[in-house]
């Protein structure tokens, strides 16, 4: 088995974090063979510096011949001007585009060791299970037109909210196929007491669940699913909801677990296909894989950054892209063993305890790898 990954380290922490998960996926290379190659292309504001331009087309080219693709983050202050033509968010949205990555998959599940780190009571956060699916590419982040104008009456603005049946049906489809493998439950959110995209995602969202009986299925307007999400948690399996919903309801989600520091997420898109692993064929998506949180420019370069998060994205690429499933578990493992040693970074180190560097963690990650 061989594989190609391609590499994206971002801004600010980025290239911090990802260096931390290649170095654990070089370490299970070296004990299980896996035949993995890295190249690295850059993308977002440093792009923007070296390129003028947030996705030059040598890094969409990389990643549509690699087998899988990781990204660190991108954006910065130094970026920040509203008022300028290239954004390093471009960058992720072209890629998103590019590459028709059209299901964000973000598993939200809280580690035992760290239950207590959730600002939220125990009895409501252990043993939450929730995979939420944001749609990716459609919505009012693409939606045109998305403009600043001079109208009659001052400066206005306008972004618009848009959907077609098929956008919908395929990621509601997604949701349905992953429930299965989980807890048969799907709940689909939208706003469609109010929106006219929300009634057709309710709409198309019914017909699909027609298709699997066997699957639980509910619609909640997203206004209850934040309140619901985190006074009843436990109760939701598959999460499955448009572009802006889904963006705001997994930072949301994030504190469940205690920090945006551990949650890892996949976005996949059209291409897939099957790898040869262990003499067994696996089928594989193309994914491009990154944590959730941003590039936090205002710890970057000081080697605070907790890379549990993308070192857990990492082991989902495995899992995913690469079909390689034992080397994902090996990396979880390491993780949860490392939390369960009392092992910290700053962002989840309680007061008196010993906050742990980020090449620290990552090397306490590796040395728990078990061949």
């Amino acid at each position: 088995m061989s594989a190609k990954i391609a590499v994206f380290p971002g801004d600010g922490i980025g290239p911090e974090v990802t260096a931390e998960a290649i170095a654990c996926l070089q370490t299970l290379d070296q004990q299980a063979g896996l035949g993995l190659e890295f190249e690295e292309a850059i993308i977002g504001g440093h792009a923007i510096d070296e390129y003028g331009e947030a996705l030059p087309a040598k890094a969409v080219d990389l990643a549509r011949g690699a087998d899988g693709a990781l990204l660190g983050a991108v954006g910065g202050p130094k970026w920040d001007d509203p008022n300028a033509k290239v954004r390093p968010e471009q960058a992720l949205l072209g890629l998103r585009k590019e590459l028709e990555l059209f299901a964000n998959l973000r598993p939200v599940k809280p580690v035992d060791a760290l239950v207590s780190a959730s600002t939220l009571k125990e009895e409501v956060v252990k043993g939450v299970d929730i995979l939420v699916i944001r749609e990716l590419t459609g919505g009012i982040y693409f939606g045109e037109p998305s403009e600043r104008r001079n109208g009659a009456k001052g400066r206005e603005a306008v972004d618009t909210l848009f959907y077609t049946e098929g956008e919908i049906e395929r990621v509601v489809e997604v949701a349905f196929d992953l429930a299965k493998g989980r807890n048969n439950k799907v709940t689909s959110v939208d706003k469609a007491n109010v929106l006219s995209s929300s009634r057709l995602w309710r709409e198309v969202a019914a017909e699909v669940a027609g298709k699997h009986p066997e699957v639980k299925f509910e619609n909640l307007l997203v206004d209850a699913m934040a309140m619901h999400l985190i006074s009843r948690p436990r109760e939701f399996d598959v999460i499955v909801t448009e572009n802006m919903f889904g963006d705001i309801l997994t930072d949301e989600a994030a504190m469940l677990p205690g920090s945006m520091g551990l949650l890892p997420s996949a976005s996949l898109g059209t291409r897939r296909g099957t790898r040869e692993v262990g003499g067994q064929s696996r089928p594989v998506i193309f994914g491009l894989y990154e944590p959730i949180h941003g590039s936090a420019p205002d710890i970057a370069g000081k080697g605070v950054a907790n890379p549990l998060a993308m070192i857990l994205s990492s082991a989902m690429m495995l899992r995913t892209s690469l079909g390689a499933d034992e080397a994902a578990a090996r990396l979880e493992g390491a993780v949860e063993k490392a939390l369960a040693d009392g092992l910290r970074t700053g962002d989840l180190a309680r007061s008196g305890e010993k906050a742990l560097s980020t090449s620290q963690m990552g090397n306490a990650v590796r040395e728990r790898i078990v061949g």
